[in-house]
């Protein structure tokens, strides 16, 4: 007694599913290929519109005169130099070690300070967050 198969197996191939994997591929690259950007300073620029909900632990405040003030949590901000700003980041960086900086800097403030405030945090790895003011609305 001899049995036979009903169905055949069909010998083609079908490239359906191929399709799928290199399309899903294709999108996966295309993702992280925007991910990376090289030599760019690391600075998360909030919108104007939206602000951030978690509070800075950290900030740092240049003033039309261009001084500098900064306070770590809920303390008061006390004025200190340029110079003494690398310090007092490192000590607040000891404290809390996932701390992020919030710069808040007067409009009138010329950009290549700004930029000295970033290259500090961008040389100790210090998170920095840029501070903006919501859009006047204007009714």
């Amino acid at each position: 007694m001899s049995l036979k198969r009903r169905a055949k197996i069909s010998p083609s191939f079908s490239m359906a599913s191929m399709t799928d994997v290199i399309f899903l591929l294709l999108i996966f690259f295309m993702i992280t290929s925007t991910v990376v950007s090289p030599n760019a300073i690391k600075v998360l620029l909030p919108q104007g519109k939206q602000q951030t909900s978690a509070k800075p632990l950290t900030r740092v405040i240049i003033d039309k005169d261009l001084n500098f003030y900064a306070a770590f949590g809920n303390e008061k901000e006390h004025s200190l130099t340029l110079e003494e700003l690398t310090p007092f980041l490192q000590s607040c960086a000891d404290k809390e070690p996932e701390m992020f900086v919030a710069l808040y800097a007067d409009e009138t403030v010329p950009y290549r300070e700004i930029v000295k405030v970033l290259n500090i945090a961008n040389e100790n790895h210090f998170k920095m967050v840029l501070a903006t003011r919501p859009p006047e609305t204007n009714n």
